[in-house]
This record gives C-alpha cells, sequence and structure tokens, in this order.
C-alpha cells in the first residue's frame, strides 16, 4: 500500500518552466490594455478566449473561481449529437452537433475523446417501440455519416453479455448508436492551455468587485484576488460577460434596471463504483422527451441527469435526496438493483443548464446560445452545450467582429480566417502514447503501472512525458496518490507548475478524479496542500 509520509516535501519549488506566478500576472493583467477581457471560466469563455487569442487580440481571462470550476465540469461528460433532438425535428441541429463531435474527438482533441457505443432498451409498455427507435438511430447515424457505424437493433442477450447489469425483464430490443464522451474538467483545462499558448493572459480565483467605465461605456473591471486578497483592475475596449449562471448579475453591475435574460436548469449527477464491466452505456427513454444516461465512465458508472427549474443561488447548487431518489428510481427502469445499491455512491454533483428566459418546461427548451448587449456595450453570451464548445466561441467572435464602431480595431484576423480544426495541446494517439510511458520507464526502479499510463495517455495526451519525466527524476513522485486510484504525485507537482491549480479541490476534483471516486481523503488533502504550498 502506498505511503504518503515522504510526499510533503516533495515539488515545493516550482519546476522551471512553471507558470507566471500570481503577483506577475495581476501586474501583466494591471498594467496592459486589452482588446478583449472575457469574464467567466466556464468553456463559452474559455472557448471565446482561445478564438480570440488565435485571431491576434490580445485577450484576458479571469474567473472567480477555478476554470470549469462551475457547470463546464458537472456536464454528463458527452460529446453528442442530440439524438433526442430527432423528436423535434431539429435535423439540421443534429448534423451540426455531429459535425462538431467528429471533429474534436478525430482531429482536435483524440487524446481527450473516447468513442462510447449507447444501448436504447426497448420494453414492453415503454414510452417508444422498437421500430421507431430503430429507424431513429439508423438516420442518427446517418447524420454523422455512419462514421460511428450503422445504427441498429440488437437482442436482449446480446446486449446482456456487454451490460450484465442490465434489466431484461419485458426487454424487447436494444436500438445501438456511438456517440463520444471526455472529462470535461481536464477538455477545458486543455483549452484554458491553447488560449494561452496563443498569447491569452489568464487568471483564476479572480473575483469581479466592480465594472469600469469610460464616458458611460464599459472598458474593463476591478478585481479581488482571492488567494491573496489583493485588488486590481484590468482595462479592456471591449468586456464578454461569460459566467454562465451569473450573467444576469453582472448585467445588474453593468445596468441596475437590467431585466433577467435567462433561466437556469438544474442537472443533478450520481457517480457509483461497478459491480460488473460495462462495454456500453445505456440511454433509457423515461418518457416522450427525457432519457436517462448509465455511462461508464472512469472506470466507474456515471448516472443522471434531472431537468428541473432553478430559482436559488448558483453558487449553492447540490444534490438533494430528492435528486438521488429519482436517478436512483429512473436507473432502475434498466438496472439491475444490486448495482443501484447507495453503498456504491462515491460522489454526487449538480451543475446549471443556462436557457433562454421564457415560459415552458425546462426539458423542452432550446439548448442554444444567446448573445446580448448591454446599455454600456458589454456583451453577454450564456447557454449552448459543450458538444459544440467551438462553434460558440466562433459565434461569438463574429458577433464581436460585427459590432459597430469596431471595437476590436483592424489589426486581428477575422475567425473565417483561422484553421477550422485546430488541435488542443497534447495531441497525440493516447494508445501509442501509453505504449510509451509503459516502455520507456527509468532503467533501475519500478515500471509505470498499465492503469496509471493509460490514465495518462487519456487525460495529458503526449503531455504525459513531462509527467513521466518528474517521477522520473524522483521515484516518490511516481508513487499513487491512493492505492485504489490510478493518479500519482508527479500530477499534483504538474497541476501547481503548469495547470494554474491553487486549491486542493482544483487538484482533487478538477485535474485529477480523486473526489469523484471518494478517495479524497483529509490525510491525501493535507498532503495536497503542503505540495501546492498552502
Amino acid at each position: 500500500m502506498t505511503t504518503l509520509q515522504s510526499v510533503p516535501a516533495l515539488g515545493t519549488h516550482p519546476a522551471a518552466g512553471s507558470l507566471p506566478s500570481r503577483a506577475e500576472t495581476r501586474e501583466q493583467l494591471s498594467k496592459a490594455t486589452y482588446d478583449l477581457l472575457v469574464i467567466g471560466g466556464g468553456i463559452l469563455g474559455i472557448s471565446t478566449a482561445w478564438h480570440a487569442a488565435q485571431s491576434g487580440l490580445r485577450v484576458a481571462l479571469v474567473d472567480a473561481g477555478d476554470f470549469a470550476g462551475a457547470t463546464s465540469s458537472a456536464s454528463s461528460k458527452l460529446l453528442h449529437g442530440g439524438l433526442r433532438y430527432l423528436q423535434t425535428g431539429a435535423v439540421k441541429l443534429v448534423a451540426e452537433n455531429h459535425f462538431e463531435r467528429r471533429a474534436v474527438s478525430r482531429q482536435v482533441a483524440p487524446h481527450l475523446a473516447n468513442p462510447l457505443t449507447f444501448y436504447l432498451p426497448v420494453y414492453k409498455g415503454g414510452p417508444h417501440g422498437a421500430a421507431k427507435l430503430g429507424a431513429g438511430v439508423f438516420a442518427y447515424s446517418a447524420l454523422s455519416a455512419f462514421g460511428d457505424g450503422v445504427g441498429h437493433l440488437l437482442s436482449p442477450s446480446k446486449a446482456a453479455q456487454d451490460v450484465p447489469e442490465l434489466r431484461t425483464d419485458n426487454l424487447k430490443a436494444v436500438a445501438v448508436y456511438g456517440d463520444d464522451q471526455m472529462n470535461d474538467a481536464r477538455m477545458a483545462l486543455m483549452t484554458v492551455r491553447a488560449a494561452v499558448a496563443a498569447g491569452a493572459t489568464v487568471l483564476n480565483h479572480a473575483e469581479v468587485t466592480g465594472l469600469r467605465f469610460t464616458r458611460g461605456r464599459v472598458t474593463g473591471a476591478e478585481l479581488k484576488d482571492r488567494t491573496s486578497g489583493d485588488e486590481f483592475g484590468v482595462s479592456a475596449r471591449l468586456v464578454l460577460n461569460a459566467t454562465g449562471p451569473w450573467v444576469d448579475h453582472l448585467r445588474k453591475m453593468e445596468d441596475p434596471a437590467a431585466a433577467p435574460s435567462i433561466r437556469l436548469s438544474k442537472g443533478a449527477h450520481l457517480v457509483l463504483k461497478r459491480t460488473s464491466p460495462w462495454k456500453a452505456a445505456l440511454a433509457t427513454p423515461i418518457d416522450k422527451y427525457r432519457i436517462t444516461f448509465a455511462l461508464p465512465w472512469e472506470d466507474m458508472l456515471l448516472l443522471g441527469t434531472t431537468d428541473e427549474e432553478y430559482e436559488g443561488d448558483p453558487g449553492q447548487v447540490e444534490v438533494t435526496e430528492k435528486d438521488t431518489a429519482q436517478i436512483l428510481d429512473e436507473a432502475a427502469f434498466s438496472i439491475r438493483d444490486q448495482q443501484l445499491s447507495r453503498d456504491l455512491i462515491t460522489y454526487a454533483f449538480a451543475g446549471l443548464r443556462v436557457l433562454p428566459g421564457g415560459p415552458g418546461d425546462t426539458s423542452k427548451a432550446k439548448r442554444e446560445t444567446v448573445v446580448t448587449e448591454g446599455r454600456g456595450g458589454m456583451l453577454s453570451v450564456a447557454g449552448g452545450k459543450w458538444t459544440t464548445f467551438r462553434h460558440i466561441g466562433r459565434t461569438v467572435m463574429r458577433k464581436l467582429e460585427s459590432l459597430p464602431g469596431g471595437p476590436l480595431g483592424e489589426d486581428y484576423e477575422p475567425v473565417s480566417a483561422l484553421p477550422k480544426r485546430l488541435p488542443l495541446p497534447g495531441i497525440a494517439n493516447p494508445a501509442a502514447v501509453a505504449h510509451r510511458l509503459l516502455v520507456d520507464g527509468p532503467a533501475p526502479g519500478p515500471r509505470m503501472s498499465a492503469d496509471t499510463a493509460k490514465h495518462l495517455a487519456t487525460h495529458y495526451g503526449s503531455l504525459s512525458f513531462d509527467i513521466a519525466r518528474m517521477a522520473n527524476e524522483n521515484p516518490e513522485l511516481g508513487q499513487r496518490i491512493h492505492p485504489d486510484a490510478p493518479e500519482i504525485w508527479a500530477q499534483v507537482a504538474y497541476a501547481r507548475d503548469h495547470e494554474w491549480a491553487e486549491t486542493a479541490d482544483d487538484v482533487l476534483r478538477r485535474r485529477t478524479t480523486l473526489t469523484i471516486r471518494g478517495l479524497a481523503t483529509d490525510e491525501i488533502r493535507g498532503k495536497v496542500e503542503d505540495m501546492l504550498g498552502k
């Protein structure tokens, strides 16, 4: 069993080539005048900052918490075309989603996206018949140009071989289709790295306390560093409000009379230990519009999601007993009881979907991106899907380019001229990276374990070699953080030096999967804080 006794002293000094200090970044932010200040480090803000920096603009990005610290790391972890949208006749939307999904999973970030087969069980008395679902998954796969195979029907016995916990009572058939999944926090973080590589200046844990105005126009923001208490400001020709569930809060800073522009829907998820291997995911229809997912993810099982209107404080969103009961009850339509024991739950999380304002059931509301301009010229962007994060960044940039008066100036490259499929850092074949990590281990001492090599390859791509090098130079950094997880201590040092990790939660919840696995013990948390210098 791995011991943690010698770890606290490791890596207390940042490595050469590491990020600038927070003080240096604050000074840089306060001295320069930026073309664009993006407030909000969720995937919408991150993607916009990435595309804006690629266009040659001077870009700053700040967030009151961690990058992807809220909804962007609380998704269903899917890159998908949206099978249920076919019911509403949104054929063009599904085709566009598939295009973006394939681009991300094949050219932009094949090291961070994994193909996933979905089984859609058809039960006697269910909301949809086998013929309808069979036709639906065929059309769905056709809209993806059959890049994930041809959607078809499968016998219950064959499906049960791949998913032993599938409930087969009254199971008539199983429809099959393909999509992709990811670790959303890692995908977002790699996009931050891409933005910085293109020239953006970023700072997390930096809260906006007020806006700067020049002749009635929003021209920057006042901020407070939550880690040190230091106050500073950022000036910019244009400010983008990409704060997700907090978008109206910032709009009221610009104009106290601003009417609400969005509404929120809560989506809760449960993570459980698996009782058997799962070779496919389940997408089970609950009613005419809703589907509940059971996804093999990070060697665990992810269940969800709920969809109900939320009117509370976005910072206080949490999974309630009602949410837990609903998720388990809906999962029980297609999953055997032994896999749904509450004793298997390791973690629960909830995020907030940002939907256009208006009446109606949130489950039927469009997942579209809304861009509005306030009285002081601040643009606000909200809504959309993880799958189309690149498309959203381009859409916002086109909006910025078309603003009257040309606030971006003239010295930049239009987003239409950018390469269509810019890759994220670390792009590589993850299988090849994992093989190299296993083969090229240190001559003396133990080689890297297979699960650690696979984990690194599918979360960092070719950047895994930097982490392996740290572990080779200091064997104690090659130790597992917890014996039941693949992560090693070199990832903590790497998160601190190269990935803006400031708190134990930054490391344990988003840079690694320890919290989600239920393994972030007080002892481990203390050692991580020691390594972070807290």
